[in-house]
């Protein structure tokens, strides 16, 4: 009886699955008309309902009957297209039919939540049609190249890496520091394809929050200089310094979560008041300026490949260093490094951090030494953007990034 049960219902989903995609092709006009295409909603039912038997058979030793029923349901949708091409070439639902039959099998092996993400998907597709070719037109050569370079990064470069550890290089993984190049150069993309969706015309406040993403403090230098050099910028580039600086805490703990869950729930008592003070500054200046836009450039690569080799580098000598210094001095000495690497890199600091707990350092130590480390960070941006500002710069950036410091010192002080 149970087994009855589960064969029903391997069938229903599968058909089900098929209608969904049916009901799709016949309500965009796919399958009625001169150029009408493979079928409706009734062909995709049957389809499924009949992959769904066929994954059945095969659990059921059936194998053989299963591989002549999807053969004769491929068969189909093969003379469907031969017949259809005549007129347009287009194979979208041929090829939906031929996800719906997988589908199908899918769920008559049991493999439910497969089969139905895979419909999900396949209807998201189709449905978004307009959508996804309106994107495509959009992507430009930078865009294209850059998406094509992030594929060959993952797809290719990665699985030739050896894991490691690597003895005579000093225990180097670099499968795992690949990684963290997909990582960051996948940041910097998703910030990039941010900017242009949203499009440049948003002014610094947008870029500012985006390149947050990658380097609060590069940023706040940049931003300084350029207020500079034109003083009547000074407004809009402090706002996109504020939101660079705000960025820089969900950054950490995103990555910190992702590497060690432990210690991201022991930084995040130190992380949330600052970012609660650069949001609530945030807010302030967007109900006093809705409308403020200025142009900006976009950047000319996506990636920021050599960046990130460079982050990569950089946390493989960091962790040589906190090796070190942990095995010379103990936690004392890790909280000291925190301090000292938080001025220069605290992406490599959080990461070297994460991956010490994971190694023995003890997660509420972790994270007191990232939390220093960020409190080092914001007096150094403090001081960049007093030194090298505008007035005007100096008093609204000023005022915020100190603000957050203090947050941040008073969170350390009162949780250690």
């Amino acid at each position: 009886m149970t087994s009855d049960l589960t064969a029903l219902t391997g069938v229903v989903v599968g058909a089900l699955g098929g209608a969904a995609i049916g009901v799709e092709r016949q309500r965009s006009g796919h399958a009625t008309g001169a150029n009408a295409r493979l079928g409706g909603v009734r062909t995709f039912t049957l389809l499924g309902g009949v992959a769904g038997m066929a994954g059945w058979l095969i659990t059921a030793g059936f194998g053989s009957i299963a591989v002549v029923l999807c053969a004769g349901a491929v068969g189909l949708i093969v003379v469907g297209y031969v017949v259809a091409s005549r007129n347009d070439v287009d194979a979208t639902t041929e090829a939906a039919a031929l996800v719906v039959i997988a589908a199908g099998v899918f769920a008559g092996v049991g493999r439910l939540a497969l089969a139905s993400g895979t419909i999900a998907v396949t209807a998201l597709l189709l449905v978004e049609k307009s959508r996804l070719h309106a994107l495509v037109a959009r992507i430009d050569d930078s865009e294209l190249r850059a998406a094509v370079r992030f594929g060959v990064m993952a797809v290719v470069i990665l699985p030739l890496l050896p894991e490691g550890p690597i003895a005579s290089l000093g225990g180097v993984k670099p499968r795992e520091l690949w990684l963290l190049v997909l990582f960051f150069t996948g940041l910097s993309f998703v910030g990039y394809l941010a900017r242009r969706v949203f499009g440049p015309q948003h002014g610094y406040p947008l870029a500012g929050a985006f390149a947050g993403l990658i380097s609060s403090t590069s940023v706040t230098l940049t931003f300084a200089r350029l207020s500079r050099d034109d003083g009547a910028l000074s407004r809009p580039l402090a706002v996109g310094t504020i939101a660079a600086c705000t960025m820089l805490f969900p950054r950490v703990f995103i990555a910190t979560s992702v590497l060690h869950m432990t210690v991201a729930w022991e930084l995040l008592p130190y992380v949330a008041a600052p970012f609660a003070v650069g949001v609530f500054a945030l807010l302030v200046w967007l109900r006093r300026n809705p409308d403020d836009a200025f142009q900006i450039d976009m950047p000319s690569n996506p990636l920021q490949v050599g960046p990130a080799l460079q982050m990569a580098v950089t946390f493989q000598l960091v962790l040589f260093a906190v090796s070190w210094v942990q095995r010379t001095y103990g936690d004392p000495g890790l909280l000291v490094s925190g301090a000292v690497l938080g001025l220069t890199d605290v992406d490599a600091l959080t990461i070297s951090m994460a991956k010490g707990a994971a190694g023995g350092v003890a997660p509420d130590v972790a994270a007191q030494a990232i939390a220093i480390g960020i409190l080092a960070n914001s007096v150094l941006k403090l001081c960049l953007a007093l030194a090298l500002g505008t007035p005007q710069f100096r008093r609204l950036s000023g005022a915020a990034l100190a603000a957050m410091t203090v947050a941040s010192g008073v969170s350390i002080a009162s949780l250690r």
